[in-house]
This record gives C-alpha cells, sequence and structure tokens, in this order.
C-alpha cells in the first residue's frame, strides 16, 4: 500500500547544507589544518581537489579543498530532498530566467548531477544536488560505531553545520526573500540596519531545526558574493575550549573567541585556514525549533551585541577590524 504521503507533493525542498567548495593557495597547508589538526577524514584526492568529512556525515564528503591561485569560495551546496527536485528546481530556474548551468555526475567526486546558479541578489554561487555516494572509511580508522563514518580524531570536526554569507545593503533583502520564497528556507531570527527600518543587517535562516543552516548579512564595504565564514560542528562547548587550547599551540590565526552567541546561542570559535585565510568557526551546542509555527525572533541595535556575544570577548566589526574580513566568490562558470 502507498504511504499517504506519497499522495501529496510538496513540491522541490531542500534537505540540507551539504558540502562547500573552498579555493586554497595552499593545498598541503589547508589539508593540514582541515585533516590533521581538526580530524577530517580525507575521502578522496583528484586532480587539484581533496575531498574531506567529518566523523559522523557517512556521504562521501562536505568539504572540497581545490588548489587555485587566490583564496575564494567556489560553491556553496545544498542536497535536496527527493532526485526529481533538482529538475524541479531547475524548472524555477527557468521560469525565473535566472542563469544556470547542469553540472554532470562526477563533477564533485561521488556527487552526481547538479545545478550551478548565482543566488539573485547575493551573487554566490550555489549548487544543489542529491544523488551522493555513501562511503566506507578505512578500516584503520573505521569505527565501531555504525552512526560514524570514522573514529573521532583531532579536535573531533563531527560535521558540516552552516554557511553565513555577505551581500551589499541594497540587495540583501531581495536575496533573503528569494532564498525563503523560491528555495524553502524559513527566517528563524534577524535584524534591521541602525537607523533602517526595511534594510536588514542580518538574517538567520533554516530547513532543519537548526536556527540557521545559513545566514545573510550585510556587508559593510557594500560587496556582493561574499563569505564570512564555514561552520563546522564539534560535540560539546568543552570541545571548543579544547579547540581553542591546541589552535593557540599552532599559531593557528586567531579570529574571536572562544564564546556564546545569543543568536542560535551556540558556543563558538573563528579562526583562519593557514593555507587560505578562510573563517571557519568551529561551532558547538545551541537550541533547535520544532515549532511548525515559529514566529522569528527580531533582535535590536541595543541588544544586537548581546546576539553576536552573550559570554566572551566581543565580536569586533567596527571599521577596519578582521572581523569584518570576508573572502569572495567565483563567479557562474569559473568553478575549477
Amino acid at each position: 500500500m502507498a504511504a499517504l504521503s506519497d499522495r501529496f507533493d510538496p513540491g522541490p525542498r531542500i534537505a540540507q547544507c551539504g558540502t562547500i567548495n573552498l579555493g586554497t593557495p595552499d593545498i598541503e597547508k589547508s589539508l593540514g589544518f582541515f585533516r590533521d589538526t581538526l580530524g577530517m577524514e580525507e575521502v578522496a584526492r583528484v586532480g587539484q581537489s581533496s575531498y574531506l568529512r567529518g566523523y559522523q556525515e557517512l556521504k562521501h564528503h562536505s568539504l572540497v579543498l581545490t588548489q587555485r591561485e587566490r583564496s575564494e569560495v567556489l560553491a556553496f551546496s545544498f542536497r535536496v530532498q527527493r532526485p526529481q527536485d533538482v529538475e524541479l528546481f531547475a524548472e524555477e530556474l527557468r521560469i525565473q530566467e535566472i542563469e544556470y548551468l547542469e553540472l554532470p555526475a562526477e563533477t564533485e567526486v561521488g556527487r552526481g548531477t547538479a545545478i550551478r546558479f548565482l543566488l539573485p541578489g547575493g551573487d554566490h554561487p550555489f549548487e544543489l544536488y542529491y544523488d551522493i555516494a555513501q562511503t566506507r572509511a578505512p578500516e584503520a580508522i573505521s569505527s565501531r560505531l555504525p552512526s560514524n563514518s570514522s573514529r573521532r580524531r583531532g579536535l573531533g570536526i563531527r560535521r558540516i553545520d552552516h554557511f553565513n554569507v555577505q551581500t551589499e545593503p541594497g540587495t540583501i533583502n531581495f536575496a533573503e526573500q528569494w532564498m525563503r520564497e523560491t528555495l524553502g528556507f524559513k527566517r528563524r531570527e534577524f535584524l534591521y540596519l541602525p537607523n533602517s527600518e526595511n534594510t536588514l543587517l542580518g538574517s538567520w535562516l533554516s530547513v532543519t531545526p537548526q536556527v540557521h543552516d545559513i545566514a545573510i548579512v550585510a556587508n559593510a564595504q557594500e560587496k556582493r558574493g561574499q563569505m564570512h565564514h564555514v561552520a563546522f560542528n564539534l560535540e560539546n562547548y568543552a570541545d571548543v575550549l579544547t579547540a581553542a587550547d591546541v589552535l593557540r599551540d599552532h599559531n593557528v590565526a586567531w579570529g574571536v573567541g572562544p564564546g556564546k552567541h545569543g543568536l542560535g546561542q551556540a558556543m563558538y570559535l573563528y579562526i583562519h585556514d593557514p593555507g587560505s585565510d578562510h573563517r571557519v568557526e568551529l561551532y558547538a551546542g545551541g537550541y533547535f525549533i520544532f515549532d511548525p509555527d515559529w514566529e522569528a525572533i527580531e533582535w535590536t541595535p541595543d541588544n544586537y551585541a548581546d546576539g553576536t556575544t552573550w559570554y566572551g570577548e566581543r565580536v569586533d566589526i567596527s571599521p577596519g577590524s578582521r572581523g569584518r574580513d570576508t573572502t569572495p566568490t567565483a563567479d557562474l562558470h569559473s568553478r575549477g
């Protein structure tokens, strides 16, 4: 007998934050950071790219490191709910007259057919896919726990957590609305620019019970197509403190933290990949949203400092500070 859900079509949907492809000028140094220090498993290396995953990720990879002349994000990729959703989203892009590319299977090793387009209003390269291989770890690092892909090693990265992207204030409202109305993201927490009742400073959106699978923030330099950070999940607060201790001793470039965000209520630590200088957030804890009628929480200029840092060192977002640094993203055709 067919399942009740088979009688209804909810339309194409995003399932999760899937993978990120980071261009790095020094792939060996980046590998030393993500694989040897953070403890991610290198699943494959093909050509100029290395494929990695956390110890609780059963699919082929969540991170791709690609040798490039400059540091840039080549792709933010999301997995969709069903195989047909890739084509259904492609049809919607055609209707909206948004240019996109069809990427054949194995464009990223282990991944099936995907589509690639630039986020309207943001110019960030988004890719949508469904098929991805489920790969077993080598016996030397395999886990006895079937829910783990490999043993916990290094600082214990469990999985990719979320993206934080930026675009100019003049287009952030459109980009954020497009993600909600076309991709189905739900606004969870948000705030407007000071002295503006209509322009977003930031919006935290998700398709999962997390507070955010992606955040979009107004860029202070009025740039489009920027990444502030990619976050990877650790199991608990103590892991973030251990990471801070270890990474200090490894002379890894420091951002800010450890501390706790008011937004999302997770503990964080901002650091920079030594090979590329992309900002990486180590992230643990946070709350989950299960209410189907959740009403987005609005922050204000009066309490936003608590949103960025509930306790710990305040995030410095003053002009010229390292906290404002972002890295650029590739255009539609420059994937590598």
